[in-house]
């Protein structure tokens, strides 16, 4: 396998949707104030219960179980409920043994109490299990996810995930939703956020770690939680970037561009796959046998158990192909996916146990998915620890380690789009009036991101506040908002208070929104220098946020203008979940560094970059358009048959993006030298190592990604112009020089083939660069010997 980050290898809820979440969620918590549950394992096994005996092996326990379970409990252990209303309303679906999961419960003491009925007051005493959207953080929120992957760092990634892992296990939760791993290539669409950009190479070398981070070395690792892959699978390449809309992809670009991710995924054990929404040609994902059974678990090999998307299962209805809520949840069973997550009070689950004694299902079918949501629960050692210490998941929680792990997490994710006569970095003691404005400049709720739920707000740093505290008494740091970013969708934050949540403020009339633009102004043309920001509010990102156009919301280029008009130095600061068209301030502004979503401590980490204390290393994990009307557009295309026209697409503008993929600059230089190869033939079963060697000529010490490509030029198919196959982040100081090497193997130059229908390698040469970015210049080529072969897939 090529090299990727030093090492071989390569939910849904639209803002209606989250207000009653945790609306329902806060009901729950202000219902009760139960102490610290004594942690305890269960009382011995009696007689004809060796399910509660734990000397018995997960699966023998499992077997136990389901002898013993009624057709109603079989039901109830594949429902997934959120939890709404008071605990005295809920305890009795959970004495009853109807409900197997529970969602968005995050306080520790209910958590406890709904395990007490769980396993001291139902008849078979099985656990629940606890899962939540743990994203890109719990309490301590980390970039958002795009913001990590830009990061190039699998090894970051995968401690950013432990310490999310920690904080959610501390507090009773066993499962993560998440890693999203959904290839996007559209940035209209808004879960581009939440992903790990549009290649499957990275996006597997980031997936191995995540899971890794969440999981431990082994499911039911102390302090660790069960990582939920999503969303099986396409849902990233919805038509237009509309979210939910249907999906139609080829075999070639599922298991080239799409699957992948998930491959590695289960590869590195994830215990559990969440099944997408949409329809994947034609056929709902959540019903779709090829998908959940012969792809995920025969060809992937995957052991752990399906669960559907929010209200997945029962929208087979709403999109025409089930009858009615119990010929859907007989169609999902049935395909192999294990779970229902149900939005509301009801789930289609509970139709399940007359379906089978009316002959619609096989009970055999039915235990199945009952089986291996009980293995989970056993390995995850529910059945001897289900209650929480919750002394200690307070200390836990306010770790300040957690903080710093957040700050440093985001300033490996910056990139350095732009940075002409090395304006940045910014030198303290040179600016006595620094004037920081924008929308987004002071919004805490902003710096955060989407789907984050349990941060403290008053710890998040914003980007005024983290410059402000870099400078102390060196300089006067004054800040205004200028304009009011309208917000996506109705926000959670707008219905309900949450402790700790900043009020929205109120939509400003035209009176307020002149006296606020006049008064950033102001503060501009008093200013020595301005640090500005541009972007999208953190809701104009994420589920249901898809945009028609990436051009810069509200009247922040009226303010851009208005401030590049005064003649003061500006350094421009981007925040958002997607690419966004800089043209219009691109000639005009001579520094821009685009920060995503920093999290907790992001204003802290974006100010010691500004200020040198940080050399920004980051490389987009996306390819960054001019325009909304390239979109989607990728690196990783195939060759047209007139190829030197391949940049002329349009007759008005260039074909070629902003930005390319891979791309971020530094503020040192660095020297990547030509690849060379230690055979040119790569055999059948062997390997060939590139070297290059990477050098800081500048006089900062800083961060590169060396990045290598190949490209077959000839074969049973039209391959992309540039595949990237292998990556480097490494820390250099000036002057240093070090040497690479990166291994191709018959994995590297293997691809799914839809005239053979498998994996196949073709003999013939290809080309190979490395370079900083998916522009690499740095090349060579080798040959790959033998005969065509088809190969083993992802087993």
């Amino acid at each position: 396998m090529a090299s990727d980050g030093g090492t071989n290898g390569g939910e849904g809820m639209t803002g209606m949707r989250r207000s009653r979440l945790a609306l329902w969620a806060l009901a729950g918590a202000a219902t009760l104030s139960l102490g610290a549950v004594a942690l305890r394992a269960q009382a011995p096994a009696a007689a004809g219960q060796a399910w509660l005996d734990p000397k018995l092996g997960a699966e023998q326990r499992a077997d136990a179980l389901l002898k013993a379970m009624t057709l109603e409990e079989k039901a109830g252990q594949v429902s997934q409920q959120f939890m709404f209303g008071a605990f005295e309303n809920f305890a009795p679906v959970v004495r009853d043994q109807k409900v197997g999961s529970l969602l968005f419960v995050t306080d520790p003491a209910i958590i406890n109490r709904l395990q007490k009925v769980a396993v001291e007051e139902s008849r078979l005493k099985i656990p629940l299990l606890f899962g939540y959207d743990v994203i890109h953080g719990f309490r301590t929120i980390f970039p958002v996810p795009i913001g990590n992957a830009a990061s190039w760092d699998p090894d970051g990634v995968e401690r950013v995930q432990a310490v999310a892992a920690a904080e959610a296990r501390a507090v009773g939760i066993h499962w993560a939703f998440s890693p999203m791993l959904d290839i996007a290539r559209d940035p209209r669409w808004g879960r581009i956020v939440e992903g790990p950009g549009e290649d499957p190479f990275l996006a597997a070398a980031l997936a191995r770690a995540q899971v890794r981070g969440f999981q431990g070395p082994a499911l039911g690792t102390p302090g660790r939680i069960i990582a939920g892959p999503k969303h099986f699978a396409g849902y990233g390449a919805a038509e237009g970037g509309r979210d939910y809309d249907g999906v139609q992809l080829s075999d070639a670009q599922l298991y080239n561009v799409i699957l992948p991710p998930f491959a590695a995924a289960v590869a590195a054990g994830a215990g559990n796959v969440m099944s997408a929404y949409m329809d994947l040609n034609d056929i709902p994902a959540v019903g779709n046998a090829w998908l959940l059974t012969d792809v995920l678990r025969g060809q992937m090999g995957f052991q752990g158990f399906v669960v559907s998307d929010a209200n997945g299962t029962k929208n087979q209805v709403v999109q025409n192909f089930a009858s009615d809520e119990a010929d859907a949840a007989v169609r999902s069973v049935a395909a192999g996916n294990d779970m229902e997550m149900a939005f509301g009070p009801a789930a289609s689950a509970e139709t399940l146990a007359a379906s089978v004694r009316a002959g619609r299902l096989p009970e055999a079918t039915l235990d199945r998915a009952v089986r291996r949501i009980l293995l989970a629960k056993f390995r995850m050692g529910l059945f001897e620890q289900p209650f929480v210490d919750e002394a200690k998941a307070k200390a836990i929680l306010a770790d300040p380690a957690h903080r710093e792990a957040a700050e440093r997490a985001a300033e490996r994710s910056f990139v350095l789009l732009k940075n002409d006569g090395d304006m940045l970095p910014l030198r303290a003691g040179a600016h006595k009036r620094v004037a920081v404005i924008g929308a987004t400049a002071n919004s805490k709720r902003d710096m955060l991101g989407p789907w984050a739920f349990q941060y403290d707000l008053p710890e998040t740093v914003t980007l005024f506040e983290g410059v402000r505290n870099r400078l102390g008494k060196a300089a006067t740091v004054e800040t205004a908002p200028g304009v009011q970013l309208k917000r996506a969708v109705p926000s959670m934050f707008e219905t309900i208070t949450i402790p700790g949540a900043a009020k929205p403020e109120p939509r400003w009339d035209a009176t307020r929104a002149a006296q606020e633009y006049d008064r950033a102004v102001a503060l501009a043309r008093s200013a020595d220098i301005v640090i500005l920001t541009l972007g999208e509010a953190e809701d104009m990102s994420g589920e249901n946020a898809s945009r028609s156009d990436l051009t810069l919301p509200g009247d922040q280029r009226k303010l851009f203008d208005a401030v590049a008009a005064l003649g003061k130095p500006v350094v421009v600061v981007t925040m958002s979940g997607r690419p966004l068209e800089l043209g219009p301030i691109l000639d005009r502004a001579p520094a821009i560094l685009h920060t995503w979503y920093g999290g907790t401590r992001g204003g802290t980490a974006i100010a010691r970059t500004l200020f040198g204390d940080v050399n920004p290393g980051g490389k987009l994990p996306v390819t960054w358009p001019r325009t909304v009307g390239q979109v989607p557009i990728f690196y990783a295309h195939n060759t047209t048959h007139m190829p030197k026209d391949q940049g002329k697409r349009y007759w008005d503008i260039p074909s070629t993006p902003q930005f390319p993929f891979g791309y971020g600059l530094s503020y040192t230089r660095f020297t990547i030298g030509a690849p060379t190869l230690d055979r040119t033939e790569l055999a059948p079963g062997g390997t060939v190592t590139v070297s290059t060697t990477v050098t800081n000529s500048g006089r900062r010490a800083g961060d590169e990604v060396v990045q290598l490509y190949i490209h077959q030029r000839a074969g049973r198919a039209s391959r992309p112009v540039r595949e990237l196959k292998g990556f480097q982040r490494v820390t250099l100081r000036p002057g240093e020089r070090r040497t690479l090497t990166f291994t191709l193997d018959e994995a590297s130059v293997r691809y799914w083939n839809a005239a053979v229908k498998d994996w196949v390698v073709d003999p013939g040469t290809f080309d190979l660069w490395v370079g900083d970015s998916s522009d690499a210049t740095g090349h060579t080529s080798f040959t790959v010997g033998g005969a065509p072969r088809t190969v083993k897939g992802w087993k």
